[in-house]
């Protein structure tokens, strides 16, 4: 990989807002999540993965983003539906090698990206599924989604994929009546929070999604 222009700002840029995540990863956690940033940067170049360009910026807004929802995963699966360019699945599989980790992407060129990053960072504990999200199977603790789609739309599509008693993590800007309104039956939302992400000035929140109570039950039956 080429190396970044400024690999040594980058990391003191990423360990401050860690910090101020209440995170503390190890040093070799930092690097791998910089050799993240390098493959995405020099594929991001051919591939458009994303609009976001320098490599400072990826910092704020790929990985404290996706980290600063490090502290709600639960159990130790996690499936990251429409994971694009790996977001948030690469770094939270990174800065948490026990559990293990699928990411899903119906497009191919952002697959092929995915399972570039597994090989070339050793990711022992991440798996890539090149497909559709209906027709998956399985069951996971945690379900993560960024700028997928509708709550209500992506819940119809990956529902059942939700253990009963799982989390389902959804990342949102922000977030209007009409979604939070638009759950398929069988699901409620738990929790909206709002995130400060470091450096990033602009709304987040992470809508919390489980399942009704009579729905797992039944579920798990």
């Amino acid at each position: 990989m080429t190396a970044l222009s400024d690999r040594a700002a980058l990391y003191a840029r990423l360990r401050a807002g860690t910090a101020e995540l209440g995170l503390a990863p190890a040093p070799e956690v930092f690097e791998r999540l910089l050799d993240y940033v390098e493959l995405l940067a020099r594929w991001n170049a051919t591939f458009n993965l994303t609009a976001v360009r320098d490599p400072a910026d990826m910092i704020d807004r790929h990985l404290l983003d996706s980290l600063a929802i490090a502290r709600y995963v639960h159990g130790d699966s996690l499936i990251d539906l429409g994971s694009g360019a790996g977001l948030p699945g690469i770094p939270l599989a990174i800065l948490e090698p026990s559990r293990q980790h699928v990411l899903v992407d119906s497009n191919g060129k952002k697959a092929r990206f995915l399972r570039e990053t597994v090989r070339t960072l050793g990711l022992a504990n991440v798996r890539v599924e090149h497909a559709r999200v209906e027709d998956l199977r399985g069951e996971y603790a945690t379900i993560t989604t960024r700028a997928f789609a509708s709550l209500g739309d992506m819940v119809a599509l990956g529902g059942h994929l939700l253990a009963p008693d799982g989390i389902w993590l959804a990342m949102k800007g922000m977030l209007g009546k009409e979604e939070i309104l638009g759950l398929p039956a069988g699901f409620q939302i738990a929790e909206v929070i709002p995130l400060a992400v470091p450096g990033l000035g602009a709304a987040r929140h992470l809508v919390i999604i489980r399942r009704s109570a009579a729905r797992a039950h039944e579920h798990a039956a």
